[in-house]
């Protein structure tokens, strides 16, 4: 899971949040549980694509703090978030911000993909969660949990449950298993009374390990 604190503009707060909340609450006991301990905070999303899929790039495999440091060195080097600033930017700079060189390599190709047109972001509103997926997971270095951030995170979507991200899974474990491992199979039986929120309680587990807002 990676985390980080945004200092541009938020842009968007799902219109489902507060109907998932109840849904959640009168469905799973650890729900009514977590949700009022955070008050009014929410999913929040900056409503930009290729930042948010450049960001759950640099996130992938390192710890969250070690991915804000990273981000936050990155960000400093194009004049903007921008396909066609990244791809301006010289690799020995990309790399002295902290980026091994196989993400260098995702970041370019990603901007590649926006800038010559392959990626049609907004044609994706109206496309579901799975069609979307198929279509990110076919850039480098884009993976089902990269997807399933950006499903979260740009597009909002209500129902997603990203179950190779280590944070959920961890979350899981204390709050439903004493701190016991848990695997998949267990998680996705835990997620089954969170249909059709479950990205909304996947945003509260994240909370109850890390009461900073996860946003990309």
């Amino acid at each position: 899971m990676g985390d980080g604190i945004m200092t541009d503009k938020l842009h968007a707060i799902p219109p489902y949040w507060q109907e998932a909340c109840h849904h959640l609450i009168k469905k799973d006991r650890v729900m009514k549980r977590l949700i009022p301990q955070f008050g009014e905070a929410c999913l929040v999303s900056r409503g930009d694509a290729f930042a948010t899929l450049a960001r759950s790039i640099v996130g992938q495999q390192i710890s969250v703090k070690a991915a804000q440091t990273v981000w936050d060195r990155f960000a400093l080097l194009p004049k903007k978030m921008l396909p066609a600033h990244v791809l301006k930017l010289k690799v020995d700079a990309m790399r002295g911000a902290g980026l091994s060189a196989r993400k260098v390599e995702y970041l370019i190709d990603l901007a590649l993909h926006f800038s010559d047109g392959r990626i049609h972001a907004d044609g994706w509103l109206e496309k579901d969660d799975e069609t979307i997926i198929k279509e990110l997971v076919a850039i480098r270095g884009i993976g089902r949990w990269t997807a399933e951030m950006f499903l979260i995170f740009h597009q909002m979507r209500p129902n997603v449950l990203p179950l190779d991200d280590i944070g959920l899974l961890n979350g899981i474990s204390q709050a439903y298993f004493s701190g016991e491992p848990v695997s998949r199979s267990e998680a996705r039986e835990v997620a089954a009374a969170w249909h059709p929120y479950c990205t909304v309680a996947t945003w509260y587990i994240w909370r109850s390990l890390d009461p900073l807002p996860v946003e990309y």
